[in-house]
């Protein structure tokens, strides 16, 4: 997938007003709409010159992807990173789905979700009084730990709106926000009155902080499931043994089967992330060859390929 430089399709400058923006789509939606142009390629221009727009136009989607865009060029391969999104604030739900599929690839993976929409989604239909601001959406990031013990942090968010020449500006607020222990990856924190104030002294809207983890080193997370590749020794899995395996709530003892083999899963119920019903922790066995990088070590290679007669290719009639 290739990174987008929606200035570049625009044709304008990264500090364009906002006026400018629309005037400079007008007329390329003009040129290149289907019923009229006489290119061949009117109508996929057509239709990227309108994804650009759907960004540009928007002062929270503009200044996400221009802080993404900052680490990239044009036609560069292109993967969101895991925290894309994490930080910023949007009104609304963001893109819905069917916005998503009408765009590129790149579109979709950057707004498919854009301020938690699955949330939004799941919202759809619930009455809310027309007094009420309008709730707002963002993404943050916490660490698996924080899953686990619950913990208090501090979270800086960014918006966006447009200063009296229509460009756009960043607007920073920190909260002061209480993780609650059990919280799943997906789930949304919600805090009352944090979202747009109402037009008309009613209620102001809230906001909903959609969780996701940090990359941990050691865990993989599948709902309240974590994955560990847990490292051992050839001995350790032909003879078996008892060692210890770090958690995120602290270390544990682990008997491994004689036997074993690489990529076997042995399951510690329960000590998944907390809820009413726990998620286990999985250790996927990993077999770890100690180094020939002596002599004696290389002499324990040899003896093992002369006593043990062992073919790993058995099986492949080799």
């Amino acid at each position: 997938m290739q990174y987008k430089d929606y200035y570049q399709i625009m044709g304008v400058v990264k500090d364009a007003s906002q006026d400018e923006i629309k005037r400079s789509y007008r007329k390329l939606a003009r040129k290149y709409h289907p019923d009229v142009s006489k290119e061949a390629d009117a109508e996929a221009k057509f239709k990227e010159v309108g994804e650009a727009y759907e960004v540009l136009k928007d002062p929270e989607k503009r200044t996400a992807y221009d802080q993404l865009g900052e680490n990239w060029k044009s036609g560069q391969d292109f993967r969101p990173p895991p925290d894309w999104g994490a930080g910023y604030e949007f009104s609304g739900g963001g893109s819905q789905a069917d916005e998503a599929a009408a765009f590129s690839d790149f579109f979709s993976s950057l707004f498919g979700q854009a301020g938690a929409a699955d949330y939004a989604h799941a919202q759809a239909g619930r009455p809310h009084p027309q007094s009420k601001g309008e709730d707002h959406h963002a993404k943050v990031m916490i660490d698996i730990e924080d899953a686990f013990k619950g913990a208090a942090r501090s979270i800086s968010l960014r918006s966006a709106e447009l200063d009296a020449q229509g460009h756009v500006v960043t607007r920073d607020r920190t909260l002061n926000v209480k993780i609650p222990k059990g919280v799943k990856q997906g789930q949304s924190i919600r805090l009352a009155g944090q979202g747009s104030p109402s037009m008309v002294n009613g209620l102001a809207g809230d906001l909903y902080l959609e969780i996701d983890f940090n990359p941990h080193p050691f865990y993989r997370v599948e709902g309240r499931d974590i994955y560990l590749e847990l490292p051992i020794a050839p001995w350790e899995a032909a003879l078996g043994a008892k060692v210890k395996v770090p958690t995120p709530a602290g270390k544990l003892d682990l008997t491994i089967p004689a036997n074993s083999s690489s990529g076997r899963k042995l399951r510690l119920k329960g000590r998944g992330i907390p809820g009413k019903i726990a998620g286990d922790l999985y250790a996927v066995l990993r077999i770890a060859l100690p180094p020939a990088n002596t002599e004696s070590a290389r002499q324990s290679y040899k003896l093992m390929a002369k006593e043990m007669a062992f073919n790993p290719r058995h099986n492949l009639g080799v």
